[in-house]
């Protein structure tokens, strides 16, 4: 063998009253390969489920990032898009807490999980942020992450 590494990703996603085949093909050297470890936001940022979603609007702010992770079992996060979708439905975020909002049971990926692998994950589920799990949470990966390095 030359060292050359052939990945292929197949998911079935519904999208409305179709399934479409996600496919993720790549050939790249072993050596070449980018691990979530190598890329991934760590110390991860969280906040508690009890907040209101104004503090964790002002914390994603002032951290310029845009998801935090929600530390409940199920495992929880509360994103950008999330606080989009309470103000474009007229709630008052000063009062709402991040529970009523955040996105539960969410999909996580491990360190040692190869980049191409996250992007088929993310296209395939349609989100943007994936908590990075070792036992527990030890970082956080987006889609920005993911671009930046396969492009």
């Amino acid at each position: 063998m030359d060292g050359r590494t052939f990945l292929r990703r197949e998911r079935f996603v519904e999208r409305g009253s179709s399934i479409t085949l996600v496919a993720l093909v790549v050939h790249m050297n072993s050596s070449d390969r980018v691990t979530v470890e190598d890329v991934m936001s760590s110390p991860l940022e969280t906040i508690s489920k009890d907040a209101t979603v104004m503090d964790a609007t002002k914390r994603m702010r002032e951290l310029d990032i845009s998801a935090l992770v929600v530390p409940t079992n199920p495992r929880g996060i509360i994103s950008s898009t999330d606080v989009l979708d309470a103000v474009a439905d007229g709630r008052n975020v000063t009062e709402l807490q991040v529970v009523d909002v955040m996105t539960e049971d969410v999909e996580t990926v491990s360190p040692d999980l190869y980049m191409e692998e996250v992007a088929a994950m993310m296209e395939t589920y349609g989100i943007n942020h994936l908590p990075v799990v070792d036992d527990d949470y030890v970082g956080m990966i987006s889609s920005t992450d993911v671009t930046s390095t396969l492009s």
